[in-house]
């Protein structure tokens, strides 16, 4: 696929005029991109789900968990530009059910962010994948980001023009409190990271 990818690229220099084959800085610019597509940027789209380990809730927490800021660096599926922001996620276990490694939500949010995206379907993705696997009673995502299709194209707007977006699960749905708190749990997250 990155040989594939890379013939492709260079076809691509050649109709925009761009010296590949003599130029210095540009020479092995195919390649390099290539790899960088295949392995790294999309690579949500080839490779598996982080595996998640679960631990029981041995002592029935019920209660509201919130973990962030997650870092997020995706690439918009419109105009492959880089999205950039923070993803906070809250969790609300069921009883009887499972914790999982808190480190997995991060590796989640980097596993969906790896690959085109728009940022509506990157939460319901990203909330869906974990509601399958561990059945909270609720679940929400929020999200927070800036789009260089917008910021260096376009409009070319600040780079403090953010969107956000949320997704919520079950009782996270439902309950207006819950989703209060979870947003409330948000802000003093974000200004704790100075976001």
């Amino acid at each position: 696929m990155r040989d594939l990818v890379a013939a492709k690229l260079g076809e691509l220099f050649d109709i925009l005029q761009i010296d590949h084959q003599s130029d210095h800085n540009t020479r092995d610019t195919p390649a390099r991109v290539a790899k960088m597509y295949v392995e790294e940027i999309l690579r949500g789209r080839y490779t598996a789900p982080p595996e998640i380990t679960e631990f029981d809730n041995a002592e029935g927490y019920d209660q509201l968990i919130v973990t962030g800021p997650i870092d997020v660096r995706s690439t918009c599926a419109h105009h492959l530009m880089p999205i950039y922001g923070h993803a906070y996620i809250g969790i609300l276990p069921a009883a009887d059910g499972k914790l999982i490694g808190l480190s997995k939500y991060d590796r989640i949010v980097d596993y969906f962010s790896a690959r085109l995206q728009i940022q509506e379907e990157l939460v319901n993705q990203i909330g869906q994948f974990i509601c399958e696997r561990t059945r909270p009673r609720g679940l929400a995502v929020r999200m927070s980001a800036v789009h260089m299709c917008k910021t260096h194209r376009g409009i070319k707007a600040s780079h403090r023009s953010r969107m956000v977006s949320c997704s919520y699960f079950g009782e996270m749905k439902s309950d207006r409190s819950l989703k209060a708190e979870f947003l409330q749990e948000c802000r003093a997250l974000e200004r704790g990271a100075g976001d």
